[in-house]
């Protein structure tokens, strides 16, 4: 059962926002209190967090879907939903974060160094919200935002100061155990090591950390075996020990033949350069013969001692079972280990922070002509014309015009008739993948217009109530002008100057014997 994973490709979404809300505040007698529609919350955050805790990446290799949860939608009474709680992964010290296209996007080193690998979609507005003295009485409210959804890869690289390399069997797994106190497993046939086993090694007051790395093998720097996963974890270690096995029977294998098959591997290897790290080929070298316990191997290492030197490559010739010489390659690494750091420490310079502010006549937008078998289309590419489509409720005239205001404003329409675009013609607005279509006009009405202007109500405009004396003199007023007009009327019937019908002579009289 596989109980170590250093590559993992993580699949996570952030939460969805929360949708918010149109309501009316009601109280009594007050049957229009105006909008009270809350926002939604916002969706929660995938964020990645370094654990010293935590080794491997298996959680993720058996369960590599996660989701952060979505925002609550909001309610009356000015009442805006809770935010989304953020999906937080721990990982490794020394993970680096990918996309598939294998671009580098995070190096997480160091005890709760976060990265926010997907970004939770932001609430809805309630009505509100946007509400304004041009819009009294919004009747919709936005949709809530869809989180990121990305696929990301996740590669453990070891953190150690010094990398033992070589062939399979060649005794890594014992230096690491007699020099520090780790303790991997030991045994005499080939990949005992499936795994980088860490320990830490005390020489004097200098402190490193050593990795046994699994046996490289011929072609392991274009995947034969498992040398890509093996090499990986040396991309970090400052300083490279050769461990050289003098006692091999293996035929065609010998100090000198081995030595220049690993350092083929590590020169066609190739890193993150996005790291910053220094080339393995560059890297600080010192080669180890092992087994000097064996009298055979103790004869082959010192004769091929002077020759390795005359390379420029300083030799220990060491045994970890006898215990043959491993206090002075201790101390040796541990001067190595110093070196590379104060030359580490003497190029690092301060980091700056660059802003590029946008243009003041950048459109946050683009506006493309493009040709399909279908046809001619229009396509919108752009944050913010994408957002709006995603918030609004298609369902609702007065959200559908009001997505048709903001795209005026933000002048998407000049821009589609820039680009040849008329009415009737095919618009999408978003990526290719999730693009909203329109079949264009140039000016989108809801019908909300024809009672006013859109989110406006009459019955909001009445700024002052009148009082009892101002009803009671119009009261008053409309009665005497009623009286008046009845007087003049039964005066002009008295003079005859009406001509009635036979059948209005009743009413006539009628009128004349009252008076």
């Amino acid at each position: 059962m596989t109980s170590f994973v250093d590559r993992v490709v993580l699949d996570v979404e952030a939460g969805k926002g929360g949708h918010g809300v149109a309501s009316v505040h009601r109280e009594k007698f007050k049957p229009l209190g105006g909008p009270d529609g809350g926002n939604g919350g916002n969706g929660g955050d995938v964020i990645l967090v370094v654990d010293t805790q935590v080794t491997t990446l298996l959680d993720y290799h058996r369960n590599p879907h996660r989701k952060a949860a979505k925002g609550a939608p909001g309610a009356g009474d000015e009442r805006d939903g809770a935010n989304g709680e953020d999906l937080v992964l721990p990982v490794p010290e020394g993970t680096v974060v990918k996309n598939r296209a294998g671009d580098v996007l995070a190096d997480l080193v160091g005890e709760g160094t976060r990265y926010v690998a997907a970004k939770g979609g932001r609430g809805g507005l309630g009505n509100k919200a946007l509400s304004s003295q041009r819009r009294k009485a919004p009747g919709f409210a936005l949709l809530g935002e869809p989180g990121e959804h990305v696929e990301i890869v996740l590669e453990l690289k070891s953190l150690a100061d010094v990398a033992l390399i070589g062939f399979p069997s060649a005794g890594k797994s014992s230096l690491v155990s007699v020099l520090s106190a780790a303790r991997p497993k030991i045994a005499d046939y080939p990949f005992t090591t499936l795994v980088p086993n860490l320990g830490v090694v005390t020489a004097g007051t200098q402190r490193y950390t050593i990795a046994d790395v699994p046996g490289l093998i011929p072609g392991a720097s274009e995947g034969k075996g498992l040398g890509l996963q093996f090499l990986r974890h040396v991309e970090r270690c400052s300083v490279l020990v050769h461990v050289i096995d003098c006692a091999t029977l293996e035929p065609g294998r010998d100090p000198m033949t081995d030595l220049e098959v690993i350092e083929a591997e590590l020169a066609a290897y190739v890193g993150d350069d996005a790291l910053g790290g220094v080339p393995l080929a560059e890297r600080t070298r010192v080669v180890v013969l092992n087994k000097a316990d064996v009298p055979e191997a103790r004869d082959l290492a010192e004769m091929v001692t002077p020759m390795l030197q005359e390379q420029g490559l300083e030799v220990h010739v060491v045994s970890a079972v006898a215990h043959i010489g491993l206090k002075e390659l201790s101390f040796a690494l541990a001067r190595h280990v110093a070196q590379a750091q104060a030359e580490r420490e003497s190029e690092v310079t301060p980091q700056r922070v660059i802003l590029r502010p946008k243009g003041v006549d950048d459109s946050g937008f683009v506006v493309r002509r493009e040709r399909t078998h279908d046809g001619e289309i229009f396509r919108v590419v752009g944050d913010r014309p994408t957002r709006w489509v995603r918030q609004t409720d298609f369902g609702n005239d007065e959200a559908v015009g009001y997505l048709a205001d903001r795209l005026a404003r933000a002048g998407v329409e000049e821009e589609l008739v820039k680009a040849g675009a008329v009415a009737g013609s095919t618009v999408l607005i978003g990526p290719e993948d999730d693009a909203v279509v329109f079949d264009w006009e140039p000016t989108l009405v809801s019908g909300g217009e024809l009672l006013g202007g859109r989110g406006t109500d009459a019955r909001f405009e009445e700024r002052t109530r009148r009082t009892s004396s101002e009803r009671r003199e119009e009261f008053h007023a409309r009665k005497d002008a009623q009286t008046a007009a009845r007087e003049e009327l039964a005066t002009e019937r008295r003079a005859r100057h009406w001509t009635e019908d036979a059948g209005d002579t009743e009413d006539i009289e009628d009128i004349e014997d009252d008076e």
